[in-house]
């Protein structure tokens, strides 16, 4: 009787709100059916999988496929990539979606504040394959746009996508250039619900721009920032495979290598297919994102005393 006198509430808005539960379905199904249902397949990391026998009947192996990776040759040069392209994307793009939304929040022109928000979030809209060879027609080393300023300055002209030292840096810049300005919408919505009294009262008491964004803006957007920075820290191991593995030649293998492009290259591109193999490495790399997003939660409360949890 009072399990039926509680459900009746939760029945009468599901009944008045049903075009807001029929919206839910939809990404409830594709949770459901991509995040959920796929999790019964990562059995086969612990197993020698054996398409003809299915699933349930692979042997068992144990951390067999684990020790292997750990103690395969790529294991090191795999783990160190991933953590440095991994991190330099996180430190190194995590600042410029605040600086530039401090910034076109502070000005007043509508028309220049419209037209610098499409041209910095335009490019998230570009795909990854078209990013990819934008970037390989403008670092061409014969034919590309550096190449041509290099001719003019009477320099040699650099191969960016072939060199070592310069991929990082290509990599995450051009990530930053396409996702700096759609971040940026998260912050100046952030910016919007500020109080304006504040402001206000800031600027009766003598208080300039700088000391307005410092002492009320930025604490304002603290709260938003530590989440997305601890929701980050999760995906930090899941380098977009797509741009990694397109801009990968020869030369910057050794430093373009991670795990998600040698998971493809173990598991699906090798003469003898080893789907437990990938398997256990992307398993694994699972939990040491989970770890880390746990961690950076943690430090997160007790630096800014926000988080997620």
């Amino acid at each position: 009787m009072i399990a039926a006198n509680n459900l009746s509430p939760v029945l009468k808005r599901a009944k008045r709100d049903w075009q807001l539960y029929l919206l839910l379905l939809l990404p409830l199904v594709w949770l459901l059916v991509f995040r959920y249902v796929p999790m019964y397949g990562a059995q086969i990391a612990f197993k020698k999988y054996m398409i003809t026998q299915g699933i349930a009947g692979s042997p068992w192996v144990g951390f067999a496929n684990f020790e292997r990776f750990l103690k395969s040759a790529k294991f090191e040069l795999v783990i160190v990539n991933t953590l440095v392209l991994s991190f330099y994307q996180l430190i190194g793009g995590f600042p410029f979606p605040i600086i530039l939304a401090l910034c076109l929040n502070q000005v007043r022109q509508r028309a220049f504040k419209k037209t610098v928000q499409l041209v910095t979030y335009a490019p998230h809209f570009i795909s990854m394959v078209v990013l990819v060879g934008i970037m390989l027609q403008v670092f061409h080393p014969r034919i590309g746009l550096t190449a041509y300023f290099a001719r003019i300055l009477e320099l040699d002209a650099p191969n960016w996508m072939g060199s070592r030292s310069a991929f990082p840096h290509v990599f995450v810049g051009s990530g930053l250039w396409q996702n700096v300005g759609f971040r940026a919408i998260i912050y100046l919505a952030v910016l919007a619900t500020i109080d304006p009294t504040l402001h206000e009262a800031a600027v009766v008491d003598g208080a300039s721009k700088l000391q307005r964004i410092w002492y009320i803006d930025l604490p304002g957007l603290l709260p938003t920032a530590m989440v997305l920075l601890v929701l980050q820290t999760g995906r930090v191991l899941n380098l977009s495979f797509e741009k990694i593995y397109l801009m990968q030649n020869p030369l910057n293998i050794r430093v373009s290598e991670v795990i998600s492009t040698y998971v493809y290259k173990v598991g699906l591109l090798s003469t003898v297919l080893d789907f437990s193999y990938g398997s256990a490495i992307g398993l694994l790399q699972g939990i040491v994102s989970l770890v880390l997003i746990l961690t950076v939660n943690r430090l997160a409360r007790r630096l800014s005393g926000h988080g997620i949890w």
